[in-house]
Formats: C-alpha cells, structure tokens, sequence
C-alpha cells in the first residue's frame, strides 16, 4: 500500500472550514474522548475524527453514509445508552446502562455531551430493533 492511502486511512473525512465558534461538545466515540461543536450531526462528528461512519456488520467494509439526509440507511451507529435513558432504577443501579445499545441515524441526530457512540460491528442486539419498521440496513440490492 503506498504512502499516500496509508496516511487517507488514518485521516478524517471531514475538515471544518467555517463555524468554528460554536461551543464545543465531548462525546464518546467507540470509547475515546472527542470533540464536536455544538449544532453537528453525530455524521458529522464521527467524520470530523475518522474516514467512516460504522463497520457494516454485513462485510466487515467501512461505510461513511451516503445520502446524508435519512433516506440511505447507511449512517445507523450503535449509541450507549446512558442512566438517563434507562427505564430500569435496578439495571441503572447495577451499572447494565451501558451495554444497552440503540440505533440512530448519524446524519440527522445531533451530537449531545457525554454521547457514546460505537461504529463496530454489531456486538449486542439493539434496544429498538423489534419496534422499529424502518432499522433495517440493508441498502437498496440488499447489501449494506
């Protein structure tokens, strides 16, 4: 592999050239501390630090979303849920919040402080899965 597709691998995607005033924002992205400003997507963000959205659990290749506005289903990514989303006192209290996974769209949910959001493979099946008629990501010919 040449020089220059070695150092794109490890590059972002994105680089910000304008509203970099905003206030920014830590999130958690696959366990490590990053920034965002405030008013990015989750896509935006997520790119702002590497080259891809999430792994496709399908082909184990890296996707980076593709229509960028809800319709692809490309940009699904996995978040932890935190204290504050579980329902259960007795799971909070034994520290299960976060292996509670959900699925959000990166380019249409906004990146929050203290967001965990994993870009893996799948590893636990996701808390809105069996409710959700629209979570499916398979792209348009049935490949993710």
């Amino acid at each position: 592999m040449s020089r220059l597709m070695q150092d794109l691998q490890h590059s972002p995607q994105l680089a910000r050239l304008a509203e970099t005033s905003r206030a920014p924002v830590t999130f958690y992205l696959d366990g490590a501390p990053v920034q965002a400003l405030t008013g990015d997507t989750v896509l935006t963000a997520i790119l702002m630090h590497q080259r891809h959205v999430r792994i496709s659990e399908f082909s184990g290749a890296p996707r980076a979303g593709f229509c960028l506005i809800g319709a692809c289903q490309d940009c699904w990514v996995r978040c932890e849920a935190d204290s504050a989303d579980v329902t259960d006192a007795a799971d909070a209290a034994r520290g299960h919040a976060a292996q509670q996974l959900t699925r959000l769209r990166a380019c249409s949910t906004l990146v929050r402080p203290g967001m965990r959001i994993v870009t893996n493979a799948a590893i636990a099946p996701f808390a809105n899965d069996a409710d959700s008629a629209d979570s499916a990501e398979a792209a348009p010919g049935g490949q993710a």
